[in-house]
């Protein structure tokens, strides 16, 4: 068991976390998400996700434009990004 004789040092961890850039990704679709609840309002995107034009898995960004869009059409479409490559059929 950590730190049983003294606290966790989550300033620590969170520091480590940025240097390694794990949650880059995650942060990028929070920020998109305020900016949008913020001009527009959250009742705005109630039942609907904000789907970024460029996949931030294909190097996209909120500068690159995000969009409303159906919970199970932007999910999706993270399935396919996850699966390898196919191979092409030679043809005879």
């Amino acid at each position: 068991m950590p730190y049983v004789n003294k606290p966790r040092p989550y300033g620590k961890e969170y520091q480590q976390q940025k240097a390694r850039g794990e949650n880059k990704a995650r942060s990028e679709r929070a920020r998109a998400r305020r900016e949008f609840d913020r001009k527009n309002g959250r009742s705005a995107r109630s039942g609907l996700d904000i789907s970024h034009r460029k996949d931030l898995a294909r190097g996209g960004s909120n500068a690159d434009g995000v969009r409303l869009e159906d919970p199970s059409k932007n999910r999706a479409r993270g399935g396919a990004l996850s699966r390898p490559p196919r191979k092409k059929k030679k043809k005879d």
